[in-house]
């Protein structure tokens, strides 16, 4: 069972500090928050009169009692809710952390009324259109009892019996959704795939959906930068919490620990809308997974240009979002069943994104895998196989460490869908390799291009994201691999999207060439006449820490990395190339 092989350690006591908000504290009853009232100077007032229940006791099938937040509209008229659960304080949305997080992406804190949880939907908002927001101290959090965990079954089981108390409340129409970004959309995965009957609808606006592979051993490496940021960070309370760093250290390989950390997807049949971005380090390659596998008949796609908050917080967007959960919770016929199933975005980093382009499908079904092969004797990526055999190498910890493929279009081409790459590889002097690769757009003079994916462009921006902070600068599609955890579940994989069982270690023999499979973050990029793509293969992460403050990940790499190319070992990376020419879609 996983349950014996989690570790845990005590949480942090609850106390004022930078992620103490102005509703943190202990305080239940029911209170009356009128029209015009305002949390604090910097956000926006109430624009309808809200009743807030709060540190409202709920108790789970266990016997642990929670606490949650209720804020509803005035009034007799029932309502539906909708649950935000994390982690986070629900009176993190007034503290000094989340009001600087706003403001290092760019964001002005007079958007929302600060009785939000960090990355959830505003009260403000929903209670003006008819909706109840129920924000929880989760299991261990504040002064919830039990031990907290990260992203599992028992997480799911937990929200199941809120939703379920929540359907039966008077003022509740009996219909129940989630919405949130990030640790709220992961949530959403694992309660969906409990099937809590009075849940309706479910938006999870990315989130990793699979813990070993997103977050902690991405590629199959230890890279705990983030993890360690959420466990030191979050989970503040009065019990225990999942030592989720230790867990890593001890369970390098799959096993049920791990397994139990992956939704069910199969059994997520609520309806869905779900968003996603190219960019974020963390949160793509999960969210296209869920997206995927997940069995829900109603399921929408938006793919979106920027990063989730100024995204989630975007008037336009939640008014879309609104219509979806008007269909699905209040019946409304507002024609939501016409939306396209799937609405992506293309880059062109040069600042004539499209965004909001119909497709039935994701990727569109004008999409045609190419291959585009390496070529280690010219260094560039051509469509036909390389006769001759030959190696391109570096050797790790020298000027370069990394190995470079590039090819011109000399039409306008457009990558929609899933990249990977197909590498046969060598390590001399060393018996494994972790490889990092990224798909780079080049101007037509040679120059890489990016661009930033929040509306803050300053000097701080400039410097957190030179080296790292991948979310908040777009610089191409990544991916990683280590050598040795190269074996492919075909269960899991398909001819788009290869995914390793990180079961087993092969470890390389001297002289040994082996083949292996990387998947690449999706991608919707635009490549004008003359512009060039660049394939990186490198020793090191070349996009640093996914957040600013991270630990960076050091490679475990000594000796020579060797790729080979053409013959019989034709390396390639195959592209998502869309056959016809641009659809329609508006400019962003």
């Amino acid at each position: 069972m996983s349950d014996d092989l989690k570790v845990f350690v005590p949480s942090h006591p609850l106390e004022p500090g930078d992620r103490y908000g102005i509703l943190s504290g202990f305080e239940p009853g029911t209170r009356t928050l009128e029209a015009g009232f305002q949390i604090a100077p910097p956000f926006k007032p109430l624009p309808v009169d809200v009743v807030l229940e709060k540190d409202v006791a709920v108790t789970m099938r266990d016997g642990v009692t929670i606490h949650v937040d209720v804020f509803r509209p005035v009034g007799t008229e029932k309502v539906p809710v909708i649950v935000a659960w994390s982690p986070y304080g629900k009176g993190q949305g007034t503290s000094a952390s989340v009001m600087g997080i706003f403001g290092m992406v760019g964001l002005d804190n007079g958007i929302v009324s600060g009785l939000e949880k960090f990355e959830g939907p505003d009260p403000a908002y929903w209670c003006a259109h008819g909706y109840a927001i129920c924000n929880p101290d989760i299991r261990g959090v504040a002064h919830s009892e039990g031990d907290s965990v990260v992203w599992d079954r028992q997480e799911g089981r937990d929200c199941y019996d809120l939703i379920e108390w929540l359907g039966v409340q008077d003022w509740c129409t009996g219909k129940v959704a989630m919405s949130g970004t990030s640790y709220l959309a992961v949530s959403q995965w694992f309660t969906a795939a409990e099937q809590p009957p009075h849940l309706a609808a479910i938006n999870p606006w990315e989130g990793v959906s699979d813990v070993y592979r997103d977050l902690v051993m991405r590629g199959g490496m230890p890279d705990t930068g983030f993890a360690r940021q959420l466990q030191d960070h979050s989970y503040w309370g009065n019990s225990r919490k999942e030592d989720l760093l230790t867990e890593a250290e001890r369970y390098p390989l799959m096993n049920d620990l791990w397994e139990d950390k992956i939704p069910r997807f199969e059994k997520i049949t609520v309806p869905a809308y779900v968003v996603a971005s190219y960019s974020n380090t963390l949160h793509t390659a999960g969210t296209f997974r869920a997206w995927r596998r997940m069995a829900s008949e109603n399921k929408w796609l938006r793919i979106h240009n920027s990063q989730e908050w100024p995204d989630y917080y975007d008037e336009a967007n939640r008014e879309d979002l609104r219509r979806f959960f008007d269909h699905f919770l209040k019946g409304e016929d507002n024609g939501w069943e016409q939306t396209p199933r799937v609405r992506y975005s293309l880059l062109d980093l040069e600042g004539g994104d499209r965004v909001n382009i119909p497709a039935d499908q994701f990727p569109p079904a004008d999409v045609t895998a190419t291959r585009y092969y390496l070529d280690a004797r010219s260094r560039t990526l051509g469509t036909e196989v390389p006769t001759a055999e030959a190696t391109a190498t570096y050797t790790v910890g020298t000027n370069p460490d990394l190995v470079s493929f590039v090819t011109r279009f000399d039409q306008e081409t457009v990558l929609v869908g899933y990249p990977k790459a197909h590498l046969w590889v060598e390590a001399e002097g060393a018996d494994d390799m972790d490889l990092f690769l990224l798909v780079q757009k080049l101007d037509a003079y040679g120059t890489p291009l990016q661009q930033f994916t929040v509306p803050n462009h300053s000097a701080r921006v400039h410097d957190i994201t030179e080296r790292g902070a991948s979310i908040l600068r777009y610089k191409g599609s990544d991916g990683r691999l280590r050598v040795s955890m190269r074996h492919v579940d075909e269960t899991l994989s398909t001819d788009d999207v290869p995914a390793h069982s990180f079961d087993r270690i092969e470890k390389l023999s001297p002289g040994e060439v082996v083949d292996v499979e990387i998947d690449l973050l999706p991608v919707g990029l635009t490549f004008y006449p003359g512009e060039q793509l660049r394939l990186v293969i490198s020793a090191r992460s070349i996009l640093g820490t996914m957040m600013p403050g991270n630990r960076e990940y050091v490679s475990q790499n000594r000796g020579t990395h060797v790729m080979h190319t053409g013959g019989d070992r034709a390396s390639y990376l195959q592209l998502p190339i869309q056959s016809a020419c641009l659809p329609a879609g508006s400019p962003h």
